[in-house]
């Protein structure tokens, strides 16, 4: 299996102070280390980038819209831009994945509950193997439910249905 590392998502706007995710700056760090692991392996890593529309704070030209000071996409790395919550949807990232041999996603970013399950979907329906990073995805507080469960729930409906769940420290390429 080829496997290659998915960023989902981790932009600027996503750490607003009065909306931080959970474990952030760790889980930006954690992420970081698994982009050095799969480029040190040779394994590809595709960066995912939303677009908002209208006031959305993902907007080209605005503050929220750049990817992490801490996970800048480098030559060889693949971006793809999307406009809805899917890596998949409306967009040429599943053929981006099967011109380079991929078979195998390993996933991170931000929100879990939002973009990282629809990607999981997504490439379950596509019949890619996945690994969902335990500790390398995250969100905000809802109005219903603390982050810190969202991620724990996340995790354990991937887990058996629709992939395997793994802590950053256990990935290997």
């Amino acid at each position: 299996m080829t496997k290659a590392l998915v960023v989902i998502d981790v932009q600027k706007g996503m750490f607003d102070p009065n909306y931080p995710p959970h474990d952030g700056a760790a889980v930006v760090d954690r992420i970081a280390a698994l982009i050095a692991k799969a480029r040190q392996a040779g394994a590809p890593v595709f960066f995912v980038q939303h677009h908002g529309e209208g006031d959305h704070p993902f907007q080209p030209g605005k503050p929220g819209y750049p990817f992490h000071d801490k996970l800048t996409p480098q030559p060889g790395d693949d971006v793809t831009v999307k406009r809805k919550s899917s890596a998949f949807h409306g967009t040429d990232f599943d053929s981006k994945l099967k011109h380079a041999g991929v078979d195998h996603l390993v996933i991170t970013g931000m929100q879990s509950e939002y973009c990282v399950t629809s990607a999981i979907r997504g490439a379950y329906e596509r019949g890619y193997a996945i690994t969902l990073v335990s500790d390398a995805h995250s969100t905000g507080d809802t109005r219903v439910a603390k982050a810190k469960d969202i991620v724990a729930i996340v995790n354990d409906t991937t887990r058996g249905s629709f992939g395997d769940v793994v802590p950053a420290a256990e990935i290997s390429f």
